[in-house]
């Protein structure tokens, strides 16, 4: 059984439809996706509504996991940062971690079967 690893992106909205046009072109079709409000270096914004001034200190933002076998990751990564990529701060993140186990609750296969 090959090394599975998560691959946790964290990027801008507008460019999520991209992204994930770009992984399923090279076989990654399952993936989970939740909308999430953060800050890094950009520190929020400022905006103006009906004339008072006032503070976003948490941006939206879309993060993606990806379950892939550790041979995905470079592919992935590049895909990533290559679409994903503004040379702004916001662009966001990309976490990698080990997985030591996937279970498919079905049919109780394991591993990349179960992927």
């Amino acid at each position: 059984m090959s090394d599975l690893i998560k691959i946790e992106i964290i990027t801008r909205q507008k460019k999520f439809e991209e992204l994930k046009e770009a992984l399923n072109s090279i076989g990654v079709s399952g993936m989970t996706v939740t909308q999430v409000l953060g800050c890094g270096l950009q520190k929020g914004k400022t905006e103006i509504y009906r004339g008072a001034e006032y503070s976003i200190d948490l941006l939206p933002k879309v993060k993606i996991e990806i379950i892939v076998s550790e041979e995905s990751a470079d592919d992935i990564v590049s895909i990533t940062r290559r679409i994903c990529s503004t040379g702004n701060i916001g662009d966001g993140k990309i976490f990698i971690s080990p997985i030591h186990r996937v279970i498919r609750i079905r049919t109780g296969e394991e591993g990349t079967d179960a992927l």
